[in-house]
C-alpha cells in the first residue's frame, strides 16, 4: 500500500491535520462553484450565438475585472490575484463562446 499523507513520515499536528482538512473543504467548493458559473456561461454563450453577438464583451470584462479587484480589496486578497484569475476564466469562456458561435462542442477535448 502507497504512503498517504496519514502514514508517511512524522506525525502531522492536529492544527496542521485541521487547516488541510478546511482548505481541502474550500477547494471542492471552488469546484463546484467554478462548474456552476460555467454551465451559466455556456448558457450565455448559446443565447450570443443565438442572437449574433461577439463572443467577447471587453466593456462588461472591463466593469467585472474592476468589480473584481474592489471586492478582493474589501475582501483582503491581493486585488492583482483577483484579476489574474479573472483573466483566466474569462479567457476559457470566450474560447467556449468562439467554439458555441461555430457549432462546434466547447467542451470536447
Amino acid at each position: 500500500m502507497p504512503p498517504t499523507e496519514a502514514t508517511a513520515g512524522p506525525a502531522i499536528p492536529a492544527e496542521l491535520a485541521v487547516l488541510r482538512s478546511s482548505i481541502d473543504n474550500i477547494d471542492a467548493a471552488l469546484v463546484h462553484i467554478l462548474a456552476e458559473r460555467f454551465k451559466a456561461t455556456l448558457r450565455v454563450g448559446r443565447l450570443k450565438a443565438e442572437l449574433d453577438l461577439p463572443p467577447s464583451d471587453p466593456g462588461r470584462e472591463e466593469r467585472q475585472i474592476a468589480r473584481l479587484r474592489g471586492l478582493a480589496h474589501e475582501a483582503g486578497l491581493d486585488p492583482a490575484f483577483a484579476e489574474k484569475f479573472l483573466n483566466f476564466i474569462v479567457a476559457e469562456v470566450i474560447r467556449h463562446h468562439e467554439a458555441i458561435a461555430k457549432g462546434e462542442d466547447p467542451l470536447a477535448p
